[in-house]
């Protein structure tokens, strides 16, 4: 089983590895091969799993696998968007933002919610930071976390307002373990891209897909052949990456939301 690690000081504890839930939410993928896809995992002992309203029917898809084992997973999902008829990035879009996610995936409460890969200018609205105060006051959601890079994550970090955030580490970028996990303190921290969105695939630089950048510097490494499957590798890497505190690995989390 893979082992349990806390999620910062928030008293939510989490299996060292998630599961991200993009391809789930393709329109292309039935609901059958959706569902054995999240009984694969709770098999393997996963237990967070991550989504969003802009991974197609990922909420729905697991709104209705969760039905009654909802309190053996822990669910993070992303704010701040898609709310018909309100503006985005604004007080009114969180609130009704966390009603309609509650209403997709069938459940009272969010674990986790992230403010989604918003600017700097976003973060620091207070309207936005209030909503999503009360809503984890009303009991709707339970930790308040940012998922993002660069400077609005240096924000989130110092604005005393966040339980947790969620960056990119995996083997073409480490820059969050010597910038950010040093500083987490009491917050939680999933690592998202553990795969680095699988470069390994192409055999020629793949010009316009999301993982050119990580395949030019999967390149320029020149890493020898490691032995073992890469996408193994690069698990292994993010999970029992150096930076996690040892030997109990506790107080911050190195779960990692897998979207490859």
């Amino acid at each position: 089983m893979l082992p349990a690690r806390a999620y910062g000081d928030t008293g939510i504890t989490v299996s060292a590895l998630g599961l991200g839930t993009i391809p789930l939410g393709n329109a292309r993928m039935t609901d059958r091969e959706a569902y054995d896809v999240l009984d694969y995992a709770e098999h393997a002992g996963i237990s967070l799993i991550d989504t969003a309203p802009s991974y197609g029917v990922s909420e729905p898809r697991l709104g209705h696998w969760l039905q009654g084992r909802r309190d053996a997973f822990v669910i993070s999902s992303k704010l701040g968007y898609g709310a018909p008829g309100i503006e985005d990035w604004t007080g009114p879009c969180i609130t009704a933002g966390v009603d309609l996610a509650l209403q997709r995936l069938r459940t009272d409460r969010l674990d986790i919610a992230h403010l989604h890969s918003c600017p700097l200018a976003i973060l620091q609205r207070e309207d936005i930071l209030r909503a999503l105060e009360d809503a984890k006051r009303a009991g709707k959601v339970r930790a308040i976390a940012y998922s993002g890079e660069n400077e609005a994550l240096r924000y989130a970090l110092d604005a005393g307002r966040f339980d947790g955030v969620m960056a990119s580490l995996n083997l073409f970028d480490q820059r969050v373990s010597r910038e950010v996990i040093p500083r987490l303190g009491g917050m939680g921290f999933i690592a998202k891209r553990p795969l680095a969105n699988a470069p390994w695939r192409f055999a020629t630089q793949p010009t316009g897909e999301y993982c050119e950048p990580y395949w030019r510097r999967w390149q320029s490494m020149a890493l020898d052949d490691p032995g073992m499957p890469w996408g193994e590798l690069a698990l292994c890497f993010t999970v029992w990456h150096r930076a996690w505190p040892r030997p109990s690995l506790a107080r911050r989390t190195s779960a990692i939301s897998p979207n490859a």
